[in-house]
């Protein structure tokens, strides 16, 4: 596989009839992009690592559904942009799943700034997560968003023990209503070096 591009230019968006023709094939290998790409931990929250493919098929995805020309082509452009990893750090939506709305409620409010508490450990040297400033993700009761975007800025120790077989990769969240950690898989390392410029 090839490395990541770091940026989703103008010139990178197809018409939508084009996207259309290729909508159902993209989605496949989409799939197969992804599922190297999503780490659970604990029983509730899940990462999703993006990059520039997973950044170009939502941006292609929005324009299909919401058919907003060339303004929104800008606007969708700049909202998705910052979720490419730059090549020295992973880039993850974090997603607090739980189907019922009352118990997701309950576990949202009893996690206020879990997006402060949450790490990547590389051979034991750890870097805790960056939110996105866009929003405060975070109300002033408490309650937690059940969805983050997260920035996992690298050193370059980092860099080169992510791209290492040898290491261990963990992921973790370490906020007092939920302590739980994971493990980076063979396939997760091998994918997620590929967000990495040399």
């Amino acid at each position: 596989m090839t490395k990541s591009k770091h940026e989703i230019t103008r010139a990178d968006i197809i018409p939508m009839a084009d996207y259309e023709k290729i909508r159902k094939e993209n989605k496949q290998k989409l799939i197969a992009i992804k599922k190297d790409r999503r780490i659970a931990v604990g029983p509730h929250a899940t990462f999703y690592f993006e990059n520039y493919e997973t950044m170009w098929s939502q941006i292609h995805e929005m324009l299909y559904i919401e058919r907003g020309g060339e303004a929104q082509i800008t606007d969708e452009l700049s909202a998705y942009n910052p979720l490419i990893p730059n090549g020295s750090e992973l880039v993850a939506t974090f997603m607090i799943e739980i189907d019922d709305p009352v118990r997701r409620d309950f576990m949202l409010r009893q996690l206020g700034h879990v997006e402060e508490k949450i790490y990547v450990s590389i051979n034991g040297e750890k870097t805790y997560a960056v939110p996105e400033q866009e929003v405060e993700r975070t109300t002033e009761d408490g309650k937690t968003s059940a969805i983050h975007f997260l920035h996992f800025p690298l050193s370059d120790t980092q860099k080169q023990g992510l791209k290492s077989e040898k290491s261990e990769i963990v992921i973790g969240v370490e906020h007092d209503k939920y302590g739980h950690m994971a493990r980076f898989s063979a396939a997760n390392q091998a994918a997620l070096a590929l967000d990495l410029s040399d």
